[in-house]
């Protein structure tokens, strides 16, 4: 539930954490008068702390399942076969529709970002272990492959969709094998964030610039009428040019410069897209500008 901004100033905000493993301890303790003589050892308090996942209200809930099932068979001490055996743990803490899925999303996506397979392993199986929505894992996969591995290795978005697309055949748990193959590839997979920061430059120039015109050389002329209008008039067929490439000619509308919003890095794949960008200016630069003639 959203709380607009009046009310929040006007609350006192408390943020809850989940307990701590001393914490769960302490609430052991507190709650021993109350267990009927019962005690746990180490292995059964350890496996009731993880399934408790830092809520202490789902801890005294499996200490009480585990308390009554140990007095009904005359059990005074627990163990953690016992312990397992007579409980029924509910998921992991994992809010679908809140935070804590989203700390996870987001966590998984930086682990990709930031090169390292494990982590970003652990996360996608914390977010399967708490039933997460596999689909949002697999569009933040693609989304990654684009905006953080780009032309690097352009290959990674096709992995990426194959991944989604194995897991939407397979499901659980077959389907989580090309995940993980998919996840420590694109960890592994050179980044380059190139493509994306100049489509933010693209977007934020044509909302300041406005709908300018199409020059008439890069309009199509399928009429005698806009023929006579020099639609097309001028426009060199980059196939029939010198290396399939019509140097010095513009596509850009009158008076906008080549703004260079692109700029390889020389980082895997894209080391060759720049070296091929700085050699195609290389020819632009030798040839006389030629938009529209």
């Amino acid at each position: 539930m959203a709380v607009n901004s009046a009310l929040l100033s006007r609350a006192q905000v408390y943020t809850l954490e989940p307990l701590s493993s001393d914490e769960l301890n302490q609430l052991y303790e507190r709650a021993l008068p109350h267990l009927q003589g019962v005690k746990l050892d180490a292995d059964a308090l350890d496996l009731l702390k993880g399934f408790a996942d830092g809520d202490g209200r789902r801890f005294l809930n499996l200490l009480e399942q585990v308390t009554n099932a140990a007095s009904g068979a005359g059990k005074t001490v627990v163990d953690g076969e016992f312990a397992n055996l007579s409980t029924s743990p509910s998921l992991r803490r994992f809010d679908k529709g809140g935070d804590e899925f989203y700390w996870q999303l987001s966590a998984f996506h930086k682990s990709l970002r930031g090169s390292d397979p494990d982590a970003a392993l652990y996360w996608l199986a914390r977010i399967l272990d708490g039933s997460g929505d596999v689909s949002q894992v697999t569009r933040r996969m693609v989304v990654m492959a684009s905006e953080d591995i780009g032309n690097a290795d352009p290959q990674a978005l096709q992995l990426a969709l194959n991944a989604a697309l194995a897991y939407d055949r397979l499901g659980s748990p077959e389907g989580e094998i090309p995940l993980a193959q998919a996840v420590t590839y694109l960890a592994l997979a050179p980044k380059s964030n190139a493509a994306y920061a100049a489509w933010d430059q693209a977007k934020a120039f044509v909302k300041r610039s406005g709908s300018q015109a199409v020059p008439l050389h890069l309009r199509n002329a399928p009429t005698k009428l806009m023929k006579q209008m020099g639609y097309r008039e001028g426009y060199r067929y980059a196939h029939d040019e010198p290396n399939g490439y019509a140097a010095g000619q513009t596509y850009f509308p009158e008076g906008v410069a080549r703004p260079g919003w692109y700029q390889p890095t020389d980082r895997g794949v894209e080391r060759r897209l720049g070296e091929r960008l700085t050699w195609l200016r290389s020819l632009d630069d030798a040839t006389p500008l030629s938009p529209y003639t």
